[in-house]
């Protein structure tokens, strides 16, 4: 039972993305894999009759090439407006609830007790589970109600890789500011660095990772280059998401875009040294 966690210095630095590919990376590699994300705000589903998770860990199982289930996101918002959103537990729908209600009463409580109890049970089933964070790990104001980050990190003995996206700029800082502000005793457990979304020489940044090296004592793992991919987008910052329809040529098409993915997220990423952290 091994597992390796992808966050992000904000949202949209590339978490959905990377998962997906390590997920695939690793089940080419021989691992049985699963992706799970403890807590998901999405409008968009993978909807069956039984049950409805967030779309992006549908995806990201895809990848893996593990079964389609309600633990890989046991905790499912629906935004409805007004800081309101309807919850969904274990892919059923569970109540409407106030974002106060949800940090103050849910969260520390039943939301930690579900994530925790679907996390277990994928651990006890497959070689990897690669857990996805949301959003930062650094919002200082939320950090006692943040069930999807480093305290999931901390329950499931997780490696993290902290990535952010370059393109947007600033990215030397986020990194160093998130590390800045992640709690004492979770700093020890991330473990790399990535840089997404990256367009130009990287001989230019190779001096900057050493400097980063020097002040968090934490190595760059790779650089991601800017890449257009035909995946469905969640409805987060600055995504255009459309809804889709999951019949198999739509499942081939994402299969042959996650190998595309998985190549160039191979080819740039330190993965031998990624593996040495699982064993």
């Amino acid at each position: 039972m091994k597992s390796l966690m992808v966050q992000g210095t904000s949202s949209g630095a590339g978490k959905t993305t990377l998962v997906a590919a390590l997920c695939r990376i690793f089940s080419d590699k021989g691992y049985s894999v699963a992706p799970f994300k403890s807590q998901n705000m999405s409008n968009f589903a993978y909807v069956t009759p039984e049950f409805e998770i967030s779309r992006a860990q549908a995806l990201q199982a895809i990848g893996s090439r593990c079964k389609i289930t309600p633990d890989l996101n046991p905790i499912l918002l629906k935004p409805v407006g007004n800081y309101n959103s309807i919850v969904y537990l274990n892919g059923k729908r569970y109540k409407k609830m106030h974002a106060k209600e949800y940090y103050e009463k849910f969260v520390n409580n039943k939301g930690i007790t579900t994530a925790t109890k679907s996390l277990k049970k994928l651990q006890k089933n497959y070689d990897l589970v690669i857990l996805e964070g949301a959003g930062s790990p650094a919002e200082i104001n939320l950090q006692k109600f943040d069930i999807a980050n480093m305290q999931i990190a901390a329950k499931a003995n997780a490696s993290v890789l902290l990535i952010s996206d370059i393109d947007k700029g600033g990215s030397f800082a986020s990194l160093v500011g998130t590390m800045a502000l992640i709690e004492k005793k979770y700093q020890k457990l991330v473990k790399g660095f990535i840089f997404n979304k990256f367009r130009g020489d990287l001989e230019v940044l190779k001096p900057g990772f050493r400097k980063l090296k020097k002040i968090t004592h934490i190595p760059v793992m790779g650089t991601i280059p800017l890449m257009n991919l035909d995946l469905p987008e969640e409805d987060s910052l600055n995504a255009n998401p459309v809804e889709m329809k999951w019949t198999k040529k739509n499942i081939l098409k994402i299969d042959n875009e996650l190998n595309k993915l998985a190549k160039i997220v191979n080819s740039n990423l330190d993965i031998k040294s990624i593996e040495r952290l699982l064993q």
